[in-house]
């Protein structure tokens, strides 16, 4: 009787397959994307990048959906995120663009897995606490997308990479330093998905995804350095003043947590008003 509670008292070994799964292939387009960028094709490897951006967004989802999380799971998608939105972007752009920049170059590819390790590190350590309407810090996937899409415009126009070394070298550096910066981006996490919508909203949709299918290149990378570009004005908007700690620095800032406090009592004031 006791042995019989006792082993229906023991957790199951083993781990999900379904999210895993997805956070493989993750994995394996990033790795993709280095090999296909060291023998010279570097469409390829843009596209792998994107396509490792997929599976990243889906796994998390699929987990929570499924109620299938776990700490492995959690652990292995940073492992992947680190290959495929670290590695294998400073490799592809290294070996497009900065391979013969000599130190500079490959400093600074190592400036950008460098700093995507940080970021993941950082956001690991603040899951749960960090306010969830913002990123601090240009996240990897986005960082990994400006030079992905770079990489995939020049190889359309067919532009040779090592002509605009020193403007991928600085490109690079900053995505970087964006990663590990205090500025704010908008996560989106707000937004409600199961909500109604105008059915101009549809079309506008479907006209999108139009445009992608036309000039996917052109369009990922306007979407994807406005984007990079919006942390430093996000955060001069939410901040009274602009000091060096919403830039970079300590990430337990005082003028940050009293600026989300006020939204936040001020939600709350408004929700009691409605009742």
């Amino acid at each position: 009787m006791l042995n019989k509670n006792s082993s229906e008292q023991t957790p199951t070994r083993g781990i999900y397959l379904l999210p895993n799964l997805l956070t493989t292939a993750g994995l394996f387009s990033g790795f993709f994307a280095v090999v296909s960028s060291m023998n010279g094709h570097f469409e390829s490897a843009s596209i792998a990048i994107f396509i490792a951006m997929i599976f990243d967004g889906l796994d998390g989802r699929v987990a929570r959906m499924t109620n299938t999380q776990s700490e492995f799971g959690a652990e292995y998608d940073s492992m992947a995120d680190m290959v495929s939105f670290g590695i294998a972007p400073g490799l592809v752009v290294y070996n497009w663009a900065l391979s013969g920049m000599g130190k500079f170059g490959w400093l600074a590819a190592f400036v950008f897995v460098a700093a995507a390790a940080l970021r993941l590190a950082r956001f690991n350590t603040q899951v749960g606490v960090a306010d969830k309407r913002y990123f601090q810090g240009l996240a990897s996937p986005a960082a990994a997308g400006v030079i992905a899409s770079l990489v995939w415009l020049g190889t359309e126009y067919q532009l040779a990479g090592q002509d605009f070394g020193i403007v991928m070298g600085v490109i690079t550096i900053v995505s970087g330093l964006l990663m590990v910066s205090n500025f704010r981006y908008n996560s989106f996490k707000d937004v409600d998905w199961k909500g109604k919508v105008n059915f101009i909203v549809v079309l506008l949709i479907v006209l999108v995804f139009v445009i992608v299918a036309a000039s996917p290149a052109e369009l990922l990378t306007v979407i994807f350095v406005l984007y990079a570009s919006s942390g430093p004005f996000t955060t001069i908007r939410t901040v009274k003043k602009l000091k060096l700690e919403h830039v970079v620095g300590d990430d337990q800032d005082a003028e940050f947590k009293a600026e989300d406090k006020h939204i936040n009592d001020s939600e709350i004031n408004e929700s009691n008003k409605d009742k």
